[in-house]
């Protein structure tokens, strides 16, 4: 039963991983994009899946928050998570989010649609901030699936990896497995984070807004009222 039980666990791995390879909405990328995402993932140097466990928070507030990156850093500041990020939004949909102690981002936005976004990232950890003898550069094509089911929000995360060309030289070839091991750990935890500060925005909404405040990034400031500043008829938050 082991053997039959992994050996079934391996295919649907397996059929997950290439069903959702072919759910790639390659042809509503543009031109440039569709072909870095195709060249990333049809031959990366490793690839990662994790999901959520359900969270009592709603898929529309948390759609504003993806919407809002420099509102989603703030609040994730103010939820104390670890690293302290900061998030910049760039024109055309693109991110920097960087802990300015060494991990930083740039993500771009290829595809959005309601409940799916794909990102390209180009990342960097510079040597030492996460136990590595040098830096490490990658590209990563990112699927980021969320959903309302009956148990709560739920997300899905699929990346490929392709690790710049020191990291994949002979000296550096035993690093890879850390590099790797460690990339998944630090993904799952930022998956985490972020549907479970959407839960404590849903709950208090306004625990943030003094924090905000204190912090005085006026786009952040604004982004907040925007959300959360709306009222509905009862006087409370429209996502309570």
């Amino acid at each position: 039963m082991g053997i039959r039980h992994g050996f079934h666990r391996i295919l649907l791995a397996l059929f997950l991983g290439a069903s959702l390879w072919a759910q790639l909405p390659l042809e509503r990328m543009s031109p440039i994009h569709r072909a870095e995402v195709e060249a990333l993932t049809k031959s990366p140097d490793f690839t990662f899946q994790t999901q959520t466990e359900p969270m009592p928070v709603t898929l529309a507030l948390m759609d504003e928050l993806f919407d809002r990156p420099r509102l989603a850093g703030a609040m994730w500041r103010v939820c104390d998570f670890s690293p302290r990020l900061f998030a910049e939004e760039l024109p055309k949909g693109g991110i920097i989010i960087s802990d300015v102690k060494g991990l930083s981002g740039t993500l771009t936005l290829v595809h959005r649609q309601f409940g799916l976004r794909v990102y390209l990232i180009d990342g960097l950890v510079q040597r030492g901030r996460m136990g590595n003898p040098f830096d490490v550069r990658a590209k990563m094509v990112v699927t980021y699936r969320y959903w309302d089911s009956k148990e709560g929000f739920r997300t899905h995360l699929q990346t490929w990896t392709c690790l710049d060309s020191a990291m994949l030289s002979l000296i550096s070839r035993p690093f890879r497995g850390y590099v790797r091991r460690r990339q998944q750990e630090f993904i799952e935890y930022i998956n985490h984070n972020i549907a479970q500060g959407g839960v404590f925005a849903q709950r208090n909404p306004m625990d943030f807004r003094d924090p905000l405040r204190r912090e005085g990034d006026p786009v952040a400031i604004r982004q907040f009222e925007e959300v959360f500043g709306r009222k509905n008829g009862n006087g409370t938050s429209a996502h309570r």
